[in-house]
């Protein structure tokens, strides 16, 4: 790896390319994993967004999906169908609004999914343990921003595209 020019560690292009060298390993499982269930890499994608906006207490509903993902409504409603064909997703209606419709993964099939992501989990947990507090909070923050920032140059870039077409 290069340094920087002071000495103080990783230029950012190492680091640049430590993050896509993660993002390649992560889309490889995450490939494997819709492999071993049938699942196209937008519909791993698609769990992984139902799944955290059910962990952080805001159900997606599917045009949120669509507009994470950048797909039409036709093709957000195929992929939902075949997800919810596989038991990997149910369509439910929230008390509090029955016009909306709520994205959410059963707890059988989250408990089906464990036994893929629960190796990582255990291996990631033992990779890091001899991190301190202090270094897990710049990785956290690190990871943050990096995500952010993903995110706010993909939705750009969508723009973009769209303008052009």
């Amino acid at each position: 790896m290069t340094r920087d020019t002071d000495g103080g560690g990783p230029t950012d292009r190492d680091l640049s390319r430590l993050l896509q060298n993660l993002t390649v390993e992560s889309d490889k499982y995450a490939e494997r994993f819709g492999a071993v269930h049938g699942l196209h890499r937008t519909d791993v994608n698609a769990l992984v967004l139902i799944m955290e906006a059910a962990r952080i207490g805001e159900p997606l509903s599917p045009s949120a999906l669509a507009k994470e993902l950048g797909l039409s409504p036709s093709a957000t409603t195929a992929l939902v169908d075949r997800l919810e064909a596989l038991g990997h997703v149910e369509r439910t209606r929230p008390a509090d609004d029955r016009r909306r419709v709520a994205l959410e993964v059963p707890a059988a099939a989250l408990e089906a999914n464990r036994h893929l992501f629960a190796p990582l989990a255990v291996a990631f947990s033992g990779a890091w343990t001899g991190f301190t507090a202090e270094e897990r909070e710049v990785v956290r923050r690190f990871l943050t921003v990096s995500t952010e920032t993903m995110r706010a140059v993909s939705a750009e870039v969508r723009g973009r595209d769209r303008r052009r077409r």
